[in-house]
């Protein structure tokens, strides 16, 4: 159970480790999720056995093993946590062969060494792990992909606004549908890397991408549907421009939500013309579908 996005690859990381029960390990997991910014650049924990749960936390550094190893033993100070180096070349086996293809309604997203052992009427999303989130895996990007998948069974979307767009992977899946896609994201190297993938899965030409925040691309403008898959705190910042750039009839879909940070993500749009139709859930992450009447 996945819940934060893939470290780079090519770098050395260290690697924290513990075992307990479920109510442990989850609550150091959702311990270090809530963290903005968090010493964490992934966390995931599973069932390594009946009643036996595994964590592991990927940091770049000594410090923010330090306090990655604090924030677990604040909210769980019972768990031992052991700490290990990643070298380079594993973690690029673990980035390439740990991450099987992911099916979301009508789509499949994996990278090339899943990919080519998928068949079927699927929509086929070619991504490899990277500097930029979205895999597929994560819960957040799969509740989007399905959320999407929801809205495309009752109409077409034509222009698509996806904000905080990391790998790219939802305005590929919107344009392999038929949109043209606006993706906007403010890291310039995540950025380059969707506009590769664009180009990889033959939608360049349908999904333009945009280093920075963006605010002039979509100042007066409107959208068929909205994604914003980022974190709580940006998403409640951003409500007042988020909710206008949906056109009437269109969606919004929110995510990068913990579970039991949604009410307060509700709170900020209930009131600005939105009618909440669905929250999907997965693992202890929620994505919100939004309905602008």
């Amino acid at each position: 159970m996945t819940s934060a996005n893939v470290p780079a690859i090519g770098v050395r990381m260290l690697l924290l480790t513990a075992i307990g029960p479920m109510g442990l390990i989850r609550a150091a997991a959702d311990e270090l999720d809530r963290h903005d910014p968090s010493p964490a650049d992934a966390v995931s924990w599973f069932e390594e056995e009946a009643n036996r749960f595994r964590l592991e936390v990927y940091v770049p550094t000594e410090q923010d093993a330090d306090s990655a190893r604090a924030i677990i033993g604040a909210a769980a100070p019972e768990l031992h946590v052991n700490v290990s180096e990643i070298q380079p070349a594993d973690w690029v086996a673990m980035a390439l062969d740990g991450l099987p293809a992911v099916q979301a309604g009508r789509f499949v997203v994996a990278g090339a060494h899943a990919l080519q052992r998928e068949w079927g009427g699927r929509k086929r999303i070619w991504i490899e792990a990277s500097e930029a989130f979205g895999t597929g895996h994560h819960g957040t990007t799969w509740g989007c992909l399905m959320a999407l998948e929801t809205v495309l069974r009752h109409r077409r979307v034509n222009e698509v606004l996806d904000v905080g767009t990391g790998s790219g992977v939802l305005s590929i899946a919107a344009a392999k549908c038929g949109a043209e896609a606006l993706a906007i994201e403010i890291d310039p190297r995540a950025a380059q890397i969707a506009e590769i993938n664009a180009r990889q899965n033959h939608v360049a030409n349908r999904v333009r991408v945009i280093a920075g925040d963006g605010a002039r691309y979509v100042a007066g403008k409107q959208f068929d549907l909205v994604f914003a898959n980022i974190l709580m705190r940006p998403l409640i910042r951003l409500s007042p421009r988020l909710a206008p750039a949906v056109a009437a009839g269109g969606t919004l879909i929110l995510s990068g939500l913990l579970r039991t940070q949604a009410p307060l993500v509700k709170q900020a749009y209930q009131s600005r013309g939105l009618i909440l139709t669905r929250t999907i859930k997965r693992e202890s992450w929620a994505t919100l579908v939004w309905r602008k009447p």
